[in-house]
C-alpha cells in the first residue's frame, strides 16, 4: 500500500505512550489537581481518537508515568511501591485488552471517527517503574512483585523498567546500587529506559549518563550488558535559534556522538514538542522539521535507522509540556552555568493533532536521510521490535 506521494505505508509501532485513567489522576507527583489546566484522563479511547489517521498503527509500548513512590519504605516493607504497582495493574489490563479503567475496548467495530474495520492498536510491551537506586537485592523483590501483579498472561509483555533521573540529585545514576541494578536488568534481559533532561539540567547530567553506561557495561559479557533506550533525544533545548554558536547545542551534540559509540544503546525520536516554544509546536510538520533539522540530523547520522525509533510521547505531546516528561516546573536552572532556564510555555490548550504531526515530522526526517523502505521500516517499528524483543 502507498500514500498519495507514492511512499510505501509502513506498519507503525509507537514506542512511547502513557495512559492516565481517571481513577489515577491524584497519584502523579507532577500533577497539581488544583490547577484548572492540569491534564485529565487520557486513556485508550483518547489514544484511539488521536491516532485515527494512522490505519497502519500495529501497537504501542506503554511506559510508566512517574506515580508517587517512596524508596525507603519500599525497600523496608514494599509500602512505598503501592502506586507504581497499581499502575502495573492498569498496564496488565491494557496488555490483555481490558480497558475498564476508562473506556470499553473498541475491537473491530465501527467508530464515530469513521475508522470502520480498524482494529485497536495492541499493547505490545510494558515498561513499569522500578526502584533502581535501592540496589539489586531490593530490585529482585520488586520485580517479583511486578510479576505477581502483572499475572502470567501479561508478564511476558514486561520488557524493561524506567526510573526517571531527569529531576533527581546529581550523582544518582552513578551510585553503586544504581549501577548494580542496571547490571541485574542486563542479566535478566530487561531494558532500562533512560530519562535525562539536557534542557534544564545541563551537560553535567548527560556526562553522568555516559559514565553510567560505561560503568554498567564495564567487564560484563556482551550477552549480559543491559540495553539502554534513551527517551526524548535527551530533551535538548529546542528554543535555540542559532545552533552554530550556542554552547548548549554543542554540549548536547558532543554527548550524542559519544552515546553513538556505546553498545546496546538506542534513541527514541520522541518528546520534542515539550522542548519547543509554542510558536513552533503549532506550525506545520514541514516547518517543525526544518526548525529541528540540526538535532534530528545529528541523531540520524550518529545512531542510524537501526538504532532510532519513533515514539509519540502521547499524551504529553498534546499538552505542550504540562506533564511529568516536561519536568515539574517551566523554569529551572542550568546546573553548569547557574543560568535561568525558561521552559517552552505552559501550553494549556491540548493539541489533538500532535500525534499525526510528529509522525509526519519523522517521515520528513526519513525523506531527508534518503532512507530506503527497509530503513524507514526500522525507524517506525523494526528498531522498537529489536530493542524491546517484542
Amino acid at each position: 500500500m502507498s500514500d498519495q506521494e507514492g511512499q510505501v505505508i509502513l506498519p507503525i509501532i509507537d514506542s512511547h505512550i502513557h495512559l492516565w485513567p481517571s481513577n489515577s489522576l491524584s497519584e502523579y507527583g507532577w500533577r497539581d489537581g488544583s490547577d484548572p489546566d492540569a491534564p485529565g484522563e487520557h486513556y485508550i479511547q483518547e489514544f484511539r481518537e488521536a491516532t485515527h489517521s494512522a490505519p497502519s498503527l500495529l501497537g504501542y509500548v506503554l511506559v510508566e508515568s512517574d506515580r508517587r513512590f517512596d524508596l525507603e519504605s519500599g525497600a523496608a516493607d514494599g509500602s512505598g511501591w503501592e502506586l507504581p504497582l497499581r499502575e502495573v495493574g492498569m498496564m496488565r489490563r491494557a496488555a490483555l485488552g481490558d480497558y475498564s479503567d476508562g473506556s470499553s475496548p473498541g475491537g473491530d467495530q465501527n467508530r464515530e471517527d469513521g475508522s470502520e474495520g480498524r482494529k485497536d492498536p495492541e499493547c505490545l510491551g510494558l515498561v513499569p517503574w522500578a526502584p533502581l537506586p535501592s540496589g539489586p537485592a531490593v530490585m529482585e523483590r520488586y520485580i517479583d512483585r511486578v510479576r505477581e501483579v502483572a499475572g502470567e498472561e501479561a508478564w511476558p509483555k514486561v520488557k524493561g523498567f524506567r526510573y526517571l533521573v531527569q529531576d533527581k540529585p546529581a550523582g544518582t545514576m552513578l551510585e553503586p546500587g544504581f549501577i548494580e541494578s542496571l547490571r541485574l536488568l542486563g542479566r535478566r534481559r530487561f531494558v532500562f529506559e533512560v530519562g535525562v533532561d539536557h534542557h534544564r539540567r545541563g551537560k553535567r547530567q548527560l556526562e553522568e549518563m555516559v559514565s553510567m553506561i560505561e560503568k554498567a557495561h564495564d567487564g560484563v559479557p556482551e550477552e549480559d550488558k543491559v540495553t539502554l533506550i534513551i527517551n526524548h533525544l535527551c530533551k535538548p533545548d529546542l528554543t535555540i535559534y542559532n545552533i552554530t554558536s550556542d554552547p548548549s547545542f554543542h554540549a548536547w551534540r558532543t554527548t550524542i556522538y559519544t552515546l553513538g559509540k556505546c553498545s546496546n544503546t538506542y534513541m527514541k525520536l520522541s518528546g520534542a514538542f515539550s522542548e519547543m516554544p509554542v510558536s513552533l509546536r503549532t506550525q506545520t510538520p514541514l516547518h517543525i522539521f526544518q526548525s529541528t533539522l540540526g538535532w534530528l540530523g545529528i541523531v540520524l547520522a550518529t545512531f542510524g535507522p537501526d538504532r532510532i525509533m519513533f515514539g509519540s510521547d502521547w499524551p504529553v505531546c498534546t499538552l505542550g509540556g504540562i506533564a511529568a516528561a516536561a519536568v515539574k516546573a517551566e523554569e529551572g536552572q542550568d546546573e553548569e552555568t547557574g543560568k535561568k532556564v525558561v521552559g517552552a510555555g505552559n501550553g494549556s490548550t491540548a493539541d489533538p493533532d500532535a500525534w499525526g504531526r510528529w509522525r509526519d515530522v519523522v517521515e520528513k526526517m526519513c525523506w531527508m536521510g534518503s532512507m530506503t523502505d527497509e530503513e524507514r521500516a526500522m525507524v517506525f517499528g523494526g528498531t522498537a521490535k529489536k530493542a524491546y524483543r517484542l
